[in-house]
């Protein structure tokens, strides 16, 4: 690769990393220097799967190691987000780690996406992903629902109701909460973005017509993936028998 060129791409990179920290410094978002280290870490962990990926090609069994290492950084992120919530820890690793097996499984069982390893990477480093976020976004939603209706709850649990039953609400809304914001962007999909999986795919050297249907698996076990990680989470959250305490931000 060309030095000169990686080298303006990480000064760009830096910049808009220093402007996001200086703009949310200036209204008042407290999230630190979060951007410009988020971006770092994704700098340094790019070069190192750069690598493990050559190993990946030469040494097929090697897949599994890295799906293993894939769902375990996804697992402890997740649960570093809904840690604070009973049940939380356990919420976020079932949720990730079933829809992460689930959906590529199926995808590869019935055979429209290749068994090659770089394929099987990338498909598989997507789902895990979108379900990672629904991981957070329903966990979160749903501490902050129960506290806001905490009256609610507790009401309920007077009642003799079980905890499953006084969440039901409130699952509700943090399922179709977690799910709005990837829904919106499916079904605009090709409209207001053109995803990266597609994009990829044509720079790969795919026919518009193969990147377009490789693009379409991948937004539908998103769907799937993110549906059933919000599920589950929020199904083994319910059964929570106290409130919960405000979320780590």
């Amino acid at each position: 690769m060309d030095v000169e060129l990686l080298m303006r791409t990480g000064a760009v990179v830096l910049f808009f990393a220093l402007t996001a920290v200086a703009l949310l410094r200036w209204r008042g978002v407290t999230l630190g220097w979060a951007p410009l280290i988020a971006l770092m870490r994704a700098a340094v962990q790019l070069a190192a799967i750069a690598l493990l990926l050559r190993g990946v090609v030469a040494w097929p069994w090697m897949i599994l190691l890295f799906i293993a290492l894939m769902l375990a950084t996804a697992s402890l992120t997740a649960v570093g987000r809904l840690r604070q919530l009973q049940n939380g820890p356990l919420a976020a690793v079932t949720g990730v780690v079933a829809s992460g097996l689930v959906v590529p499984a199926i995808l590869l069982l019935t055979g429209i996406v290749s068994t090659q390893p770089t394929q099987i990477i990338a498909i598989v480093g997507i789902l895990i992903g979108n379900s990672m976020s629904a991981s957070t976004l329903a966990g979160r939603r749903f501490g902050a629902a129960a506290q806001a209706r905490s009256g609610e709850i507790e009401g309920w649990w007077a009642l003799g109701a079980r905890s499953a039953v006084a969440h039901d609400q409130i699952v509700r809304d943090a399922v179709r909460e977690a799910l709005v914001p990837n829904l919106d962007s499916t079904r605009t999909t090709g409209l207001v973005t053109l995803p990266g999986a597609f994009v990829g795919a044509l720079f790969g050297g795919a026919s518009p017509i193969e990147a377009g249907r490789f693009q379409l698996v991948v937004l539908g076990g998103i769907v799937l993936a993110q549906t059933l990680t919000a599920l589950i989470v929020t199904a083994i959250l319910a059964r929570s028998t106290q409130l919960p305490v405000t979320p780590d931000r």
